[in-house]
């Protein structure tokens, strides 16, 4: 099934008093890129959480944020640094002394002042099972609406590359006779011209000439990847690597046919070939 790489989730969980929470937020990148940010007395959790993720995720650049409050606030109060509120005491003095018209600290100054709570000590034994099960919570939901993201690219996907097929099938009847046509518009330029061409010069010339212009081997090749997009978008693993590859080679046969063709209608056709491409290309970026 198809993943985007962008998507957003959260889950919660309780431990006694504790409520555990993680949000984990996912753009795009090349390869997986976690990053955890945690209390500093549970980081030791974070090689578990990266590979609990990691089994699941596999592309994408993750922000994984974990935050644990007291569900009670009366439970287990953070205690009040004694050392922290001397010092922010003397720091304030000392502006006082500079500015005497500074306003004072309020309480709610004091108790955002870093360093003066001390929050309580999370016990680490307790909450490993809980922290992981809710991080599994969470991944799940983000998978879950990565899925969802990613099965409405991959009909985007399956719609232009439909879109492309009907082309390629729309091709051959503008070519029958373009070789011909090709080879009267070089004769009547050597007749306008009143130029004396060797005749088998000349056909030597128009040979060249049809082989340059014969599109014939991008026309195959075109086919064949678009109906190997068409497989690899039924594929349950992750396609993004291998449908940019494909991207890339589509592109570069449409290039090749557009640059060979000469007549308007096959002229047209080309630029709706890459039209079609770039917006796939630009769909393809998002998918795991």
């Amino acid at each position: 099934m198809p993943h985007s790489m962008t998507g957003f989730a959260s889950a919660e969980a309780r431990r006694g008093a504790l409520r555990l929470s993680w949000e984990i937020r996912s753009v795009n990148h090349r390869f997986l890129d976690l990053s955890f940010r945690m209390p500093e007395d549970l980081r030791a959790l974070e090689p578990e959480c990266r590979d609990l993720v990691g089994d699941v995720v596999k592309r994408g650049k993750l922000d994984c944020t974990l935050k644990v409050t007291t569900a009670d606030r009366a439970v287990a109060p953070a205690a009040l640094v004694d050392d922290a509120l001397q010092g922010l005491r003397t720091l304030e003095a000392r502006v006082k002394a500079a500015f005497p018209h500074a306003a004072p600290l309020s309480t709610a100054d004091v108790l955002r002042w870093p360093g003066v709570l001390e929050e309580p000590v999370q016990n680490l034994d307790e909450l490993a099972t809980p922290i992981k099960e809710c991080l599994s919570a969470s991944v799940t939901a983000l998978q879950d609406a990565r899925g969802r993201e990613g099965r409405r690219i991959a009909e985007l996907l399956d719609k232009r590359n439909r879109g492309i097929t009907a082309l390629i099938d729309g091709i051959q009847p503008l070519l029958d006779g373009v070789q011909a046509r090709y080879r009267d518009r070089l004769r009547e330029r050597v007749q306008r011209l009143d130029v004396q061409a060797d005749p088998e010069r000349l056909e030597q010339e128009l040979a060249l000439l049809a082989q340059r212009a014969d599109v014939a081997e991008e026309i195959d090749r075109l086919g064949s990847h678009v109906t190997e997009v068409s497989d690899i978008l039924r594929r349950p693993e992750p396609m993004g690597r291998r449908l940019d590859f494909l991207i890339q080679e589509l592109n570069r046969e449409a290039n090749t046919f557009a640059s060979k063709v000469q007549e308007e209608p096959l002229t047209r056709v080309g630029v709706e070939l890459k039209v079609l491409i770039e917006q796939m290309r630009e769909q393809v970026q998002n998918l795991e």
